[in-house]
């Protein structure tokens, strides 16, 4: 941390850093010392040069504080907290995934496959109207899952459609590839979209973590309507 330290004619010390720039701290050199002298008066002499130490350590001091206390250190201690959560997020999506019996496809995997022309089935698993109708992945057919653990099927939370009408979007092939995808990687309705696919025997189910968001974060085309 850059920090900067000096005096100005009337003895007031300043301590200089990114928050606390023309901040003075502590007395006047006037008030260490004897008392007697004004102002620079008292940096002559073996006893001026003596006050001159005892101010610049005092202030010095004073200036890691201010230091220790800015935005720059709460960063720092941010930063530790903040990998906390991301570890909770990572252990999260693991066993997801463990307990989905699926696998994971990235953004730059998923496009490649489709340049490739890889054979596979896109669903996306967002509301119909406020999400896949203004913006999908090219080429993804839309079927509505919901955010909590779907653990027994409910018509209610997928607008009505049945685990046969699921069927009839993937496909009787169960080798074809299937990738799931919602919103964004907090998201988990592609987790429930992904886990009944494989619960109703497709071997080869990928789940887009990083779903419409991380597609458009990566700069790539998407399509709207239908």
């Amino acid at each position: 941390m850059h920090r900067a330290e000096r005096f100005d004619p009337s003895g007031r010390f300043y301590c200089q850093n990114g928050q606390n720039s023309g901040s003075w701290f502590g007395p006047r050199v006037s008030e260490i010392g004897t008392g007697t002298g004004i102002g620079y008066s008292l940096l002559t002499g073996e006893k001026g040069m003596k006050n001159v130490k005892q101010v610049v350590k005092w202030m010095v001091l004073a200036c890691l504080v201010v230091g220790v206390s800015s935005p720059a250190f709460a960063f720092m201690g941010n930063k530790f907290e903040k990998e906390v959560k991301k570890e909770a997020g990572a252990v999260k999506l693991v066993r997801e995934v463990q307990r989905g019996n699926y696998d994971v496809v990235t953004t730059d995997e998923l496009k490649k496959w489709i340049d490739e022309g890889k054979e596979m089935v896109i669903v996306d698993t967002m509301p119909y109207e406020a999400s896949y109708k203004k913006n999908h992945v090219p080429g993804a057919v839309q079927f509505l899952f919901p955010i909590p653990d779907m653990n027994q099927w409910d018509t209610g939370a997928t607008e009505g459609k049945s685990q046969a009408d699921y069927v009839n979007l993937l496909g009787t092939d169960k080798d074809k590839i299937l990738v799931i995808y919602c919103g964004f990687v907090k998201c988990t309705r592609s987790h429930n979209g992904a886990a009944w696919a494989a619960q109703l025997g497709y071997k080869h189910v990928y789940r887009y973590t990083g779903g419409i968001f991380a597609w458009k974060g990566a700069g790539y085309d998407v399509e709207s309507g239908k």
